[in-house]
């Protein structure tokens, strides 16, 4: 007889939706994986990316024992072999040139409570160099404390309120799922959905209007609709003579410009501008959502914060169904003195995005030792050779994962790692405010061990093991010591999620955490700085979310040849090229082969693919993207990238 059991757990992926899902086990083997209807938010909903994950866990390319590398190939290890040698390692850097000779980089792939204790582990052995910035999400968030003081956002199911949504470089149909039932409740009650983004995405198919801005040109398109809804005496007196400053400074940043200035700027025509400001006239509230995508430029915070700014002038800032959202405190619910960062001098931090040339430039002590968790920097971060470059130049990298990817070819030490499907934890969301039980489905594929499992272990054969050695229920009682403070039950958790108790609609009071109590306009705009104009190379590298795959979490055998790069088939004639034809990529520094695609959606001034495919699978697109931050934030600014291509 079948022994069928059901476990409701999380995803933990690196994705804002962090799906509640019900895993479905026949005799100790994984034979399904769909949306929980419980998951108050979610409900049942779960992206085709999460639901064919089974072929992940059971790939027969999966890391499923230790290996260390051998004078010709890697040869399998038994764990005690290869934690000794790691601890061996780690001693003797210490005691040669101190704790601060070895790096820690931990990656976005999966952010769980008990993932926190990682960095507590290495603050107990002293406190080892770290990472600061973001390959991903800190702009957003730096920009919009600016204007807010704290950056707060609507729940998603505030959503359900608002009359329409604007969804600015957001792509849920890709990122979101769990965002597409809103939109499609919002239209069936005659509301109005707009995608905002220079690369038609797949959520473009359910919107009433697409509109396409030249790339980091966006902040002109808000400037032009803000101005309309002046014009028009449609903008929001109360708010901006009570609640907010600086209002007065803003206005004389529009006053520069005209609306046929601002639109031409944009790279869109005023009838797109008048759809979006009648928009918020006529569809109040207005909920705009904020993507990924905005992020990734120099001065992004230009971008942001006018679209902050049309939301106050539209009178959407502190309403249900309105708002400016972009994110949420995903280590909000957890105990921060868990990182343990209380127990040393401040430490080196180096800057993500300079990953590569950061590592090479370390002086005092050099950087000897590498240890990656939940990340591929080799692909993943920007200007990849250098990476590539600096981990070859290390006298030791750990690299704890799943597959033999990018980064994992550069380690000394692989550490197959559990995937969320064969852990116990908690998950909280980037996404909204829901914390999610991560419960086992399934027993460990062969020797794999969870990260929590490997640095106990680790831990052992250090001074400090009394302190870091307890069990995962102990840890989590304490790291999740908020969630109880706030009237949580962690056995309850185990079952069904916790909703963090933050407002479902925030400023409802219109008060701000700003130096000021009051929403904060933009005072200072230079518009020159936005201008990334070179003839040599005309077109602005766009690397999207990828519908099928989440960052560079695939196998080898997942990648097609080459990688897919879209151009508007007017410039491939320009060029000389052909649909369907190989073609070299290059930016200033490197090039890349791939396959043309050409598509009449693309803007003429973008070349689209997809971001995540590995290097060793003649992908990679970060071998043309340079080593930038951004201005607010300390982001990395991907989309500032130019290429040219030509025949092969």
């Amino acid at each position: 007889m079948r022994n069928i059991k059901k476990i409701i757990t999380t995803c933990t992926r690196d994705c804002p939706n962090t799906c509640g899902l019900e895993a479905t086990v026949e005799d100790g083997r994984l034979v399904r994986l769909a949306g929980s209807k419980e998951h108050p938010l979610t409900r049942g909903v779960a992206c085709h990316k999460a639901l064919k994950y089974i072929d992940r866990v059971y790939s027969k390319d999966r890391l499923v024992k230790p290996m260390m590398r051998g004078r010709s190939n890697w040869r399998e290890v038994t764990w005690d072999e290869a934690l000794d040698v790691i601890a061996e390692k780690m001693k003797m850097i210490r005691d040669e040139d101190g704790p601060e000779a070895i790096l820690y980089y931990q990656g976005y792939g999966e952010r769980t409570a008990l993932k926190l204790l990682n960095k507590y582990f290495f603050n107990l052995f002293g406190g080892v160099t770290t990472l600061h910035g973001s390959l991903c999400g800190g702009t957003g968030q730096a920009s919009q404390n600016l204007d807010l003081g704290k950056r707060i956002s609507h729940d998603p199911l505030d959503h359900y309120n608002a009359k329409a949504m604007i969804l600015w470089a957001r792509n849920p149909a890709t990122t979101q799922i769990g965002l597409v039932p809103i939109i499609k409740d919002i239209q069936k009650r005659g509301g109005r959905i707009i995608t905002i983004d220079p690369f038609r995405n797949r959520s473009a198919a359910f919107a009433d209007r697409h509109i396409a801005p030249a790339p980091n040109m966006d902040v002109y398109l808000a400037m032009a609709a803000a101005k309309l809804l002046i014009g028009r005496n449609a903008h929001d007196t109360v708010f901006l003579s009570r609640h907010s400053a600086g209002f007065d400074a803003y206005k004389a940043i529009l006053d520069r410009y005209s609306i046929d200035e601002l639109c031409c700027l944009a790279g869109v025509c005023q009838e797109e501008a008048q759809y979006v400001a009648e928009t918020l006239i006529f569809f109040k509230p207005t909920a705009i959502l904020l993507g990924w995508g905005l992020h990734r430029h120099k001065d992004a915070h230009f971008t942001i914060r006018a679209i902050d700014a049309l939301g106050a002038i539209s009178g959407n800032i502190g309403v249900q169904g309105g708002g400016v959202s972009q994110g949420f405190e995903e280590y909000g619910p957890y105990d921060p003195k868990c990182w343990g960062d209380q127990l040393n001098p401040k430490r080196r931090t180096l800057l993500m995005p300079y990953l590569g040339q950061e590592l090479l430039d370390a002086e005092n002590p050099p950087i000897r030792m590498v240890y990656v968790t939940a990340a591929n920097p080799a692909c993943m971060a920007p200007n990849s050779e250098r990476v590539v470059e600096a981990f070859k130049r290390m006298a030791f990298v750990v690299y704890s994962g799943h597959f033999l990817d990018d980064t994992a070819e550069l380690a000394d030490v692989l550490l197959p790692a559990t995937t969320f499907l064969e852990e116990y934890d908690v998950m909280a969301s980037y996404g909204h405010n829901y914390v999610g039980p991560v419960n086992p489905a399934i027993e460990p594929v062969g020797d794999c061990r969870s990260e929590f499992e490997m640095f106990t272990e680790l831990a052992k054969r250090f001074s400090f093991k009394d302190q870091f050695c307890k069990s995962a229920e102990q840890w989590l009682d304490k790291i999740c010591d908020p969630i109880k403070t706030w009237g949580g039950d962690l056995g309850q958790l185990r079952k069904a999620p916790f909703r963090i108790p933050e407002p479902m609609a925030p400023y409802l009071d219109k008060v701000f955490s700003t130096p000021s109590g009051k929403f904060e306009f933009m005072a200072q705009f230079d518009g020159d700085r936005l201008k990334n104009d070179d003839k040599n190379y005309p077109y602005t590298l766009l690397s999207v979310a990828p519908f099928d795959y989440i960052c560079s979490e695939r196998t080898l055998a997942d990648h097609p040849p080459l990688p897919t790069v879209c151009l508007h088939p007017a410039e491939a004639d320009k060029l000389g090229l052909a649909d369907g034809q190989p073609v070299m990529v290059k930016s200033r520094i490197g090039s890349v082969k791939a396959l043309l695609c050409t598509d009449t959606s693309t803007r003429r001034d973008c070349l689209v693919t997809e971001r995540g495919g590995w290097i060793k699978a003649g992908h990679g697109l970060n071998r043309l993207t340079a080593e930038m931050v951004s201005t607010v934030g300390n982001g990395t600014p991907y989309y500032d990238t130019r290429v040219t291509l030509s025949i092969v």
